[in-house]
This record gives structure tokens, sequence and C-alpha cells, in this order.
């Protein structure tokens, strides 16, 4: 089984951003969790994250018959990207989103999920721990 990590833009930057909503939690810090919880499930994994729109539009149609699953934090790009959400629904691919914060808890604007639309399900509010239940998701899913 493999699995596409993606993020998106300022996820580079945690630990540094906006604490009091992100924590300390450093990125190298989520990317450390993600490959301990795969590699103790003995799954291949790909942890990508960009900035640009495109790069990750670009990311999500190369996964196409290469992984079995991804799980997604599109950050801000989930409240305006329909073309990441229509990269998901291309593709196939079954997919989690997840959000480090609980973003129905937020502004106005932060309440329309694009990429969530695409996504069998989504994990909100648990800080890096959520892409450890995504995998842990993902893994069963895939195995039914």
């Amino acid at each position: 089984m493999k699995l596409l990590i993606i993020n998106g833009p300022n996820l580079n930057m945690l630990g540094i951003r906006e604490p009091a909503i992100y924590g300390h939690t450093t990125y190298e810090d989520l990317k450390a969790l993600v490959s301990t919880t795969c590699e103790a499930c003995q799954i291949e994994h790909q942890i990508f994250q960009s900035n640009h729109e495109g790069a990750i539009v670009d990311e999500i149609q190369a996964a196409y018959g290469i992984y079995d699953g991804i799980i997604i934090n599109p950050a801000a790009y989930t409240h305006t990207s329909i073309a990441i959400l229509d990269a998901l629904k291309a593709v196939g691919i079954p997919a989690v989103e997840v959000h480090l914060s609980n973003v129905r808890e937020r502004e106005d604007f932060r309440q329309i999920s694009y990429a969530g639309m695409a996504c069998v399900h989504t994990i909100m509010g648990k800080g890096i721990e959520g892409y450890k239940e995504a995998i842990l998701y993902l893994i069963a899913k895939l195995q039914r």
C-alpha cells in the first residue's frame, strides 16, 4: 500500500505561523509523525508540500496509478480551489482531508471545503495527530 500526503500553503511554517491557532509543533514534527506511523504500519509513503496551487494539482494528477490513497491538507486552498477538487475527482483515489485546527469554529469564509467534496473523510482540530488518524482510517478503508 502506498499513501501520498499532500500539504498546502504555509504548512512549512508550522511552529512559527500563528502559534495561538496551530501551536508550536513544526513541519518537521509533522513529517516525523507521518513517517513513523507509516513505517510502523509497513506503508510506503511520500510527503509533499507546496505553496502553489498548480504544483498541488500536478502532484495529485501524478499520483494516478501509483498511490492507493491520498491524505491532503489543502490549507487555504481548501476554501478556494476548485482545481484541487477537480484533480481529486479526476484521479479517483480515496482521499482524506486533514486540518490542524477545527475550521468549523473559525471564520465564515472557512466554512466551505471544496477539496472535502471529493474526500471520503475529514479530520479536523486534532493538530498533527489528525494525520495519524487519517493514515489509520485509509489503511482500514483500503483493506476492506
